[in-house]
């Protein structure tokens, strides 16, 4: 490697999901299958709230937006691991893993900011209505997305280049199947403190305080919500709006609470399973859970796929 990270290695070993050969094929097809469903599901989500009119308001906006957000965490884990299935080498380069490793932070903090957002336009349509539509402006929509992005790119870089001049002395294997930063940082020869600072300082907070907006926000709304007369059908209306987005949050941080806020020592299947679900389950669930639970999505998703068909038997 060059003399800037004194490293003398120029790849990584990735475990992997499972170190039997002859589960390799099995789990190829099934991550296959779960990546295309991920992808299809995800762009379909976002086909048809730029293509329907209906669905151009700040809570589909933010939905469209965390579709993509999905399609990246899971393009960025998944097909490397599926190329080393296929091709029964485990090994990534140095500057892949950096890379991938930039990538996985992104996305994945991402998807914390924009259900936080999310969150907040349900507070908003639900805890204050009449101001809904000044509150809830295109112009705070898209900046509230902007800024997500930016804050999530700069936390991804300043760890990608923090672990870029750290020392890797020997080949170790990466006790997991994409890079991340824990294993990583258990795999470097030198000093690794400012790392685990940073962890902590700034991948701490980029978690939790986007999941205690989404806490408050619920609280709020529950609180509006029982205020509601019981026979007027209100709660049911307002419990309904919330409900997919409440599905997709308790699954996400489920898993991410699991994955780095319960750590095991050594390498263990729960964590890999935790792992698994966080960033290949979860982004396959979320356009089910949003447009199973949403009358509105599903006739986008019928009208679009209605017309697509129309379109392919014209030509």
């Amino acid at each position: 490697m060059g003399q800037g990270n004194e490293s003398t290695i120029s790849v990584f070993l990735l475990r992997g999901i499972s170190l039997q050969p002859e589960h390799q094929q099995i789990l190829f097809g099934v991550f296959l299958f779960m990546y295309l469903v991920t992808i299809i599901g995800n762009l379909l989500i976002f086909l048809a709230i730029i293509s329907e009119a209906r669905l151009h308001t700040p809570m589909y906006f933010s939905l469209a937006c965390l579709s993509l957000a999905d399609i990246g965490l899971s393009s960025t884990t998944v097909l490397k691991m599926l190329v080393n299935m296929y091709t029964q080498c485990h090994t990534i380069s140095y500057i892949g893993c950096l890379t991938q490793l930039y990538f996985f932070l992104t996305f994945g903090d991402l998807d914390s900011f924009l259900l936080a957002v999310m969150a907040y336009d349900r507070y908003v349509a639900i805890c204050r209505p009449l101001h809904y539509t000044t509150a809830m402006s295109p112009r705070l929509c898209v900046l509230l997305v902007g800024v997500s992005w930016i804050l999530t790119n700069l936390v991804a870089l300043t760890h990608t280049l923090l672990m870029a001049h750290l020392s890797f002395c020997v080949i170790g294997e990466v006790s997991q199947f994409f890079c991340d930063i824990g294993p990583l940082l258990k795999l470097s020869c030198s000093d690794t403190h400012i790392n685990e600072l940073m962890v902590f300082a700034v991948g701490g907070p980029v978690m939790t305080i986007p999941f205690l907006c989404i806490v408050a926000s619920y609280i709020h709304i529950v609180s509006a919500i029982f205020r509601i007369p019981s026979g007027s059908g209100g709660r049911h209306k307002a419990f309904s709006t919330c409900g997919s987005h409440l599905s997709v949050v308790c699954v996400f941080y489920r898993t991410v609470l699991s994955a780095y806020f319960c750590p095991t020592s050594v390498y263990s299947t729960e964590e890999t399973a935790s792992s698994v679900v966080y960033t290949v389950v979860t982004p396959m669930l979320n356009p089910f859970l949003y447009s199973l639970r949403n009358r509105d999505m599903k006739a986008a998703l019928i009208s679009l796929l209605r017309d697509r068909l129309l379109v392919s038997q014209a030509q």
